[in-house]
Parts: C-alpha cells; sequence; structure tokens
C-alpha cells in the first residue's frame, strides 16, 4: 500500500501585514493541485503559504516557475523577501514560530526592501553583426574584421592543404577565443559603467552560452525606474545589432534576498 505524505506549509515569501484575517491571492500553490495562497500572521508580519506534502521538490522548471510566479502575485501589493526554494514547515504553529523568532530581522529587511525592486539585464553579443562587422553573420566576422592578425592569418591558411595546418588552425581557434573574452570585457564594464550608478546594488550571476556578454541584476529605488529604463534604450541605441539586450523588470529581489529557513529548527 502507498503511504500518504504528510502535509505541511509551503513558505513562499515574508510580507509585512497586520494579524487580521487571513489574505488569498488565488490558487497558484506548487505542486499542480491548485491549493491557495494565503497568508499566516503574527504581529506585523505574514508568511505567503500554501498547503503542500511535505517533501522534496526536485529543481525543475515545473516547480521553479509556480514558486516564482507565486512570489511575483504577492509583489504586486507588498514588498517581499523571497523564500528560499522548496521551503516546508510541519504546520501553522511553526510558520508563527519562524515570524516571531526572526521578527525583528524579517521587519528590518521588509524596511530595507521598501521601494525598491529588481531589474534583471542580459546582453548578448548578436548573432547578425553590426556595420563593423563588414555584414557578416555573426560576432566572429566582427572579430575578423578588428583583428586584422586573426584575419590574415586565416586568409593564409586557406591557401593551404588542411591537412597541413592543424596546429595553424588551433592557433587561429584560440585567438578567437581571445579575441572574443576581449570584446566581451569591454564591453561589459562599458555596460557597468552606465547601469550600476543607478543601482543601490548590483549582482552578477554567471554566464551562459559562449556570446553572453553579462548576465546582472540591479537593486533600483522605483523612482529611479524610469531613469534606468532610459539607459538602457540608450545603450541599445550605441551597440545597435551588434549586442541584444534582454530586459526584464520589477522582479521580486531574488538576487538580493533570498531567506534560508531551516523548518527543522523551530
Amino acid at each position: 500500500m502507498a503511504v500518504s505524505e504528510r502535509e505541511g506549509k509551503y513558505i513562499y515569501c515574508i510580507i509585512a501585514k497586520e494579524a487580521q484575517k487571513p489574505q488569498s491571492f488565488g490558487l497558484l500553490g506548487i505542486g499542480g493541485r491548485g491549493d491557495p495562497l494565503y497568508t499566516i500572521c503574527f504581529n506585523e508580519l505574514a508568511a505567503v503559504v500554501s498547503d503542500s506534502p511535505i517533501k522534496k521538490y526536485p529543481v525543475a522548471r515545473e516547480n521553479l516557475i509556480p514558486h516564482e510566479l507565486a512570489i511575483e502575485e504577492v509583489m504586486k501589493a507588498y514588498t517581499v523577501l523571497p523564500v528560499r526554494f522548496a521551503t516546508i514547515a510541519e504546520d501553522e504553529e511553526k510558520v508563527k514560530k519562524i515570524l516571531e523568532k526572526n521578527h525583528d530581522k524579517f521587519l528590518n529587511l521588509l524596511k530595507d526592501m521598501e521601494g525598491k525592486k529588481e531589474l534583471g539585464v542580459k546582453a548578448i553579443f548578436s548573432a547578425k553583426g553590426g556595420p563593423a562587422s563588414g555584414g557578416k553573420e555573426d560576432i566572429y566576422g566582427y572579430i575578423l574584421d578588428k583583428y586584422t592578425d586573426i584575419k590574415a592569418l586565416k586568409e593564409k591558411l586557406q591557401r593551404l592543404p588542411l591537412e597541413k595546418t592543424y596546429y595553424e588552425r588551433m592557433e587561429i581557434g584560440q585567438k578567437v577565443e581571445a579575441a572574443l573574452e576581449r570584446e566581451k570585457s569591454i564591453c561589459k564594464e562599458d555596460i557597468l559603467n552606465k547601469l550600476s550608478p543607478l543601482a543601490l546594488k548590483t549582482k552578477i550571476n554567471n554566464n551562459y552560452g559562449e556570446r553572453m556578454i553579462i548576465n546582472a541584476a540591479f537593486l533600483v529605488e522605483s523612482d529611479r525606474e524610469e531613469d534606468f529604463d532610459q539607459k538602457i534604450q540608450e545603450l541599445d541605441e550605441i551597440y545597435g545589432d551588434k549586442v541584444k539586450f534582454k530586459y526584464v523588470g520589477t522582479l521580486p529581489p531574488f538576487n538580493f534576498v533570498n531567506l534560508v529557513i531551516d523548518t527543522g529548527k523551530y
């Protein structure tokens, strides 16, 4: 016989809210069961939770997306402190103990995050080069035009038999890779110099893919978001079709607050 899993309270985020009647945020609970999101309150704090089996949720898209969407829904009305993915307390009393024991810490963090939002920026060398690339297909064409030594060596090798140019072709590959890293570094520094002064904090995340220049998050005061938007537009105009910018605004501050709560200690 299958053993049924015990039910607990999955915690998404912490908000500031007077201990009144629990508030619901819709049927957005993790796990695909349609569980409602609602608040468990203690003094001036509340945890936004849903009912959930006490289990380990795999770090997978089908679980991460509901976790993030739930927090984004709450953020429409409240300043939020995101809680680490797959944090589950045994019951409502445990959630209240967590709020009680961390009362001052959570309140101070909420005050610190009030009026601020996370803005995400990714910059990627376009698959289609700009005018400086001479109409070449991608960033590598741009590199060949800029780094004439690489271009000259490649043209020389094209006139020689393939079997006699193995080591020279390896050298070209290394030179192109080094040039690409140099170009990424130049662009990254320029982008950060223009955006970071508009943010309170900047978090640089890992790149993925060889053409990605930067993958960053910026903690920005709400009244400076328009300035930040304008600067992104200016960067887009400066780089033209050489660089593609992916800009996502008004995110929960996942990169700047991610509460780690060991529910077993409460």
